[in-house]
């Protein structure tokens, strides 16, 4: 297949584009993306020069850029391009609803054009709501987004949903719970936790810090999205989840304890509007349907996660100063046209 992974230069983008060069050598893989400050073009450095790789600087929302990719003729779309962070949702709604809803229209509009085979959504478990203690989201739970960001995941899901009632579009959604791993921004609880705690700086914690999140390891999110494009049924929503829930504030005590720095650094504050306080997600869908399992046991996923951290220091320090927004004006895209 020759496949078009929007936001490809994010941190579950560029992972899915990672995993498909080198699980799959017979797919061409096309990776668009912007370049806002949450895409990365240093991220994929390491497969940049791979002959059935192809990276395109453009945005979602603009028809021009995305007929430009598709004229090349594309098999399948997995879209992942989204403003994905709440609390930049709360400052500025208007961007997460041009990118997340008028960014997938543009791309529905394009696959519906060149006729896409597969069309599969890439979404979140916060278009859920929240949950009480106890009970867990299903695919037929209904939508109740309770934030900025989320309320745009859902107006882009009931667009695709729309596209393939109205007219016969091949798409599947699916659903995930909180991804950790290598090349996640600096700003999520997980690498802001073991950056600031490897410089013994003070770590946020919102509220009390017994927000509940599943936590799913990025290559388990990749294996799981890699079975949908080639397995899922059409019009259907696939839940993402490995049944691994633990609170920020232990998710944070848990870090400090692998780097062996002191629960002292923990610093509560003022929690966030909106916040909910519960996500979990039944994934039994996928399991029985697509064969689908975690592999990546949270112990092991958590510490091969704060090594990655300590080893690859200089990329950390380049997204947190900045550095890496003019990567690929000052260096990419020179060698993209020799």
């Amino acid at each position: 297949m020759r496949v078009l992974v929007t936001g490809g230069a994010g941190f579950i983008g560029g992972n899915f584009v990672r995993y498909l060069l080198s699980s799959n050598t017979n797919d061409s893989v096309i990776g668009l993306d912007a370049l806002t400050y949450a895409g990365n073009i240093e991220s994929l450095m390491d497969v940049e020069d791979k002959p059935n790789y192809t990276f395109v600087h453009g945005d979602v929302t603009s028809h021009e850029d995305v007929e430009a990719v598709f004229a090349v003729g594309i098999d399948a779309v997995v879209h992942f391009a989204a403003e994905s962070h709440v609390d930049r949702s709360i400052l500025d709604p208007g961007a997460f609803v041009r990118t997340n809803v008028l960014g997938t229209q543009v791309l529905l509009d394009a696959a519906r054009k060149y006729g896409v085979k597969k069309f599969v959504h890439v979404s979140t478990d916060e278009v859920y709501g929240a949950l009480g203690s106890t009970g867990y989201f299903t695919e037929e739970t209904p939508l109740h987004p309770n934030s900025p960001y989320s309320a745009s995941k859902a107006g882009s899901d009931l667009l695709v949903q729309a596209y393939h009632h109205t007219y016969g579009l091949p798409t599947c959604i699916t659903r995930c719970s909180n991804n950790y791993g290598p090349y996640q921004f600096p700003e999520k609880l997980i690498p802001l936790t073991i950056v600031r705690a490897m410089a013994n700086e003070p770590i946020p914690v919102y509220g009390d810090g017994q927000q509940v999140r599943d936590w799913l390891h990025v290559i388990d999110h990749c294996r799981a999205i890699d079975a949908v494009l080639r397995e899922g049924v059409s019009g259907e929503v696939y839940n993402i989840g490995s049944d691994n829930e633990w609170t920020n504030l232990r998710i944070v005590e848990r870090i400090l304890d692998v780097l062996g720095k002191p629960h002292d650094l923990i610093q509560f504050v003022e929690d966030r509007p909106g916040h909910d306080r519960r996500y979990a997600i039944d994934a039994t869908k996928i399991r029985r349907e697509l064969g689908w399992a975690p592999t990546i046991p949270f112990d092991e996923g958590l510490a091969s996660t704060v090594k990655w951290y300590q080893e690859n220091e200089t990329w950390w320090r380049r997204v947190q100063s900045g550095e890496y927004q003019s990567f690929f004006e000052t260096q990419y895209s020179t060698r993209l046209s020799q």
